[in-house]
């Protein structure tokens, strides 16, 4: 960064990081899953909007599990619990339009002004159970132990909305914790039309199992308007999410876009009530966890203003380095840094 450009970006960090940006709550949207309000299986930033909105407005996404009706219906769920919209955008989604990936993820929504270089701040501020259950499943080509379980299985999970856990088996109840394993923006053109398992530049497919209610996610725009989808929902996950999926189930979540125009950050990155968060992706776990300190290092240095040298120090005797996913090609690593030790 040039002697230049460091006071806009530190007045920009500030702003942000102090919860600042003073931006008027907008219009509130709602948006419902229907064949023409999907995108099944990619990023495309050539994908039509299923909505336009302004930075500041507030989305209310209604989003669908990762599952067909007919497989949710041969493990054991009732007719009445299978989403009519679910069944609607299996029937009347075109071959043509499907792929390469198989998450249903809700939008795109575009935000105007949006442009490549701008950064996209998505503030995560309610997360919803839309349905009474979750599943788990593993297949033979998929999950981390594919040699010891090589056949097929699939478990429907009641969740309880009142007590908000799981009743995973007799005697096992697992607190839940909502979240959105894949949101993103579309890729830069030349990546074309993005598989929505692996996670990326844009963000995807993360499943980072921090990124709950409260927390807010900063994403690079690539295109203009930036083309936000989300879905992927999660009741829980463990980190790592090792068989492949996590507890899969609709979700509805109610986001607020906030666009932060001439700076991109340069990689995902997020933040909760209590850590600053840093990510990398790679095939290899190795070169995923470097690009996540290596992220962390340099927002320490754009964002608190530390030399590379004490970042780098600080990541090794305060940051704890997380395995977000090991199962989407791209594995996961994230570095959570507490706010609490800076004073100023």
């Amino acid at each position: 960064m040039t002697d230049r450009a460091k006071p806009a970006a530190l007045a920009l960090a500030a702003a942000i990081l102090a919860g600042a940006a003073s931006e008027a709550a907008g219009a509130t949207y709602a948006l419902e899953p229907t064949p023409s309000t999907v995108a099944w299986g990619h990023y495309d930033g050539t994908d039509k909007p299923a909505l336009t909105i302004r930075s500041g407005d507030v989305v209310a996404v209604h989003t669908l599990l990762t599952n067909n009706p007919a497989g949710l219906k041969a493990n054991g769920v009732p007719d009445d619990q299978i989403e009519p919209a679910l069944r609607d955008v299996y029937d009347h989604v075109p071959a043509s339009a499907r792929g390469p990936g198989g998450h249903v993820l809700a939008g795109p929504i575009a935000i105007e002004g949006a442009e490549p270089g701008d950064t996209l701040e998505i503030r995560i501020q309610k997360i919803d159970l839309a349905i009474p259950y979750a599943y788990n499943g593993f297949g033979a080509a998929n999950g981390l132990l594919r040699d010891d379980f090589p056949y097929r299985r699939t478990k429907i999970i009641p969740l309880d909305r009142q007590k908000m856990v799981a009743n995973f088996g007799p005697g096992i109840v697992i607190p839940l914790h909502p979240f959105f394993g894949s949101m993103g923006v579309a890729p830069p053109p030349e990546m074309g039309r993005w598989d929505s398992s692996p996670p990326t530049i844009i963000g995807g497919n993360m499943d980072n199992k921090e990124l709950v209610a409260g927390t807010t996610l900063f994403l690079p725009v690539f295109v203009k308007g930036a083309v936000f989808n989300v879905g992927d929902g999660h009741a829980g996950q463990g980190n790592g999410e090792v068989d492949v999926t996590a507890m899969e189930t609709s979700l509805v979540g109610t986001f607020q876009f906030i666009l932060h125009k001439g700076e991109r950050s340069p990689y995902p990155r997020a933040e909760t009530p209590s850590h600053y968060i840093a990510m990398g992706f790679d095939d290899d776990i190795a070169v995923a966890t470097v690009k996540a300190v290596r992220n962390m290092v340099e927002f320490l240095v754009a964002h608190k203003g530390m030399s590379r040298d004490d970042a780098y120090m600080l990541v090794s005797v305060a940051g704890d380095v997380d395995v977000t996913e090991l199962v989407d090609r791209n594995k996961g690593v994230h570095v959570m840094m507490p706010k609490a030790i800076f004073t100023k």
